[in-house]
């Protein structure tokens, strides 16, 4: 995961929580729901960034696998 995608994303949970807490506090459940739904937003995107670190090593474990195993034949 990219390392602004890591602090846009911890940020806008941040965010969502401070909105839900203000929302709570001063009685104000539109805003409390927007916080939820920010933080819930944030999840979301850190797991797919999270998905696509994963597909990405695994990419390059396949490739190393081929790469040995052709090695292997070429002896």
């Amino acid at each position: 995961m990219g390392l602004n995608e890591k602090i846009s994303n911890s940020a806008e949970k941040g965010l969502g929580a401070a909105k839900e807490k203000a929302g709570h506090v001063l009685g104000n459940p539109d805003l409390e729901q927007e916080g939820r739904v920010d933080q819930a937003s944030a999840s979301t995107k850190q797991a797919g960034e999270k998905i696509k670190d994963a597909a990405g090593e695994v990419g390059g474990d396949i490739k190393s696998a081929a790469q040995k195993l052709k090695d292997g034949f070429n002896k």
